[in-house]
């Protein structure tokens, strides 16, 4: 029996009935099978490709991204997710379009889903926004196919709101899965989700957020670790309290990064921005103020340099249960000390001994933002996984 296969079989046994045709917005909103799934299916579109079988279940169609923010991985990584199932991207840019002079939201999502399989957004630089924008997308073209101007539905993937950052946390989830030989093997393991040094500000809170509303799930040790004043929303700290109480793991908080490192079997330092910062930048910017944004950001850069012993270096990583060995994650780039800034969150030294590892953590988002759009647009994707397993032509027709 093949892998994919066997995934397949293993997928039949979940009740995920509720992800056709249906959107994905935050990890916590889906259940244990359903998160589960994703990774199912991320793996079995994995092995399909690298045993080079064709994973294209759309002869046409589009994948429609919008970016609200700079992106590199994941802008790639979700073009290369709807090659793989057979779409076409094409990339809204807002400067070119007529939402300048008024367009709508509501005009705006029904006029680029004629044709449209998916949208995936990126949001993530207003408190209270991007999720909500999100919503309306898809409240837009949901009432859109009712009254019959949609052909059907597209599927909205979030690639980074506000609140969370999905695809990652679950290409991050699915890479310790990976190192640790089994999701059950998480169990009792330790993480250290970090706040970093970073000579910028203003960086989205919805990493951190992503990682301890996820892996909290796994009965895993989360520790969120920060200097005073850079705590993350307190509806996601309530969240990771619950799904650790659930899941018989554990969640706390610490301003001590060395008794966050200490015995951790996997490490994620990564810089954010405080969360009561974030929420005045976007009063500033909703007002106009760019005087008090400059004024914010001054304040927060300051605020920032004070606490530029939060680095990762070969000190703080032999604290960890496995030393330079233990696992370092980050969604990329970082900013690496002595490298792209002079001052940052890890040292190079440190950084290249996981880049490996960081790339292959990298490589997971593909297949899982994939997976997201095959299990919403496949009624039966233990049938499908199965076909294309036993009938799908070579991917590359000529070696």
């Amino acid at each position: 029996m093949s892998k994919t296969t066997e995934l397949a079989e293993k997928l039949a046994k979940l009740n995920i009935a509720n992800m056709y045709e249906n959107d994905f917005f935050l990890t916590w909103e889906k259940t244990d099978d359903e998160i589960e799934a994703v990774f199912t299916v991320a793996d079995a579109l994995r092995d399909l490709r690298e045993r080079n079988k064709s994973s294209k279940i759309f002869d046409s169609g589009l994948g429609i991204s919008i970016f609200r923010d700079n992106s590199t991985r994941t802008r790639f990584s979700f073009a290369s997710a709807c090659n793989l199932l057979g779409l076409e991207v094409q990339d809204l840019d807002e400067k070119k379009s007529q939402i300048a002079h008024g367009e709508t939201v509501r005009e705006t999502a029904t006029m680029i889903s004629f044709m449209a399989d998916v949208i995936g957004i990126r949001d993530d630089m207003y408190i209270g926004k991007g999720n909500a924008y999100m919503h309306e997308v898809v409240d837009s073209v949901t009432q859109a196919y009712k009254d019959g101007e949609l052909e059907q539905k597209p599927t909205l993937v979030n690639l980074q709101c506000d609140i969370d950052h999905p695809t990652q946390s679950l290409a991050d989830a699915l890479h310790i899965i990976h190192e640790f030989g089994g999701v059950e093997n998480l169990k009792g393991k330790k993480i250290a989700m970090s706040w970093a040094y970073s000579p910028s500000y203003g960086k989205p809170l919805s990493v951190p957020q992503g990682i301890i509303g996820l892996l909290t799930r796994f009965g895993m040790d989360v520790v969120l670790a920060h200097p005073e004043g850079y705590e993350v929303m307190s509806d996601v700290v309530e969240v990771a309290k619950k799904n650790a109480a659930e899941s018989g793991g554990s969640f706390s908080v610490t301003n001590d990064m060395k008794e966050a490192f200490k015995d951790a079997d996997v490490v994620y330092p990564k810089s954010w921005a405080p969360f009561k910062a974030m929420e005045i930048r976007t009063d500033l910017y909703g007002k106009g103020d760019f005087d008090g944004i400059d004024k914010l950001e001054k304040e927060l850069l300051a605020q920032n340099a004070t606490h530029q012993d939060w680095v990762v270096d070969n000190e703080m990583m032999e604290l960890t249960k496995n030393g330079q060995d233990t696992i370092y994650m980050h969604p990329l780039p970082a900013d690496i000390q002595g490298i792209s800034c002079e001052h940052g969150e890890v040292t190079a030294e440190v950084f290249d001994h996981a880049r490996d590892s960081l790339y292959k953590e990298a490589s997971n988002k593909p297949y899982v933002i994939a997976a997201m759009i095959f299990l919403a647009k496949v009624k039966d994707p233990v049938a499908a996984l199965k076909k294309l397993d036993g009938e799908a032509d070579p991917r590359r027709v000529f070696e």
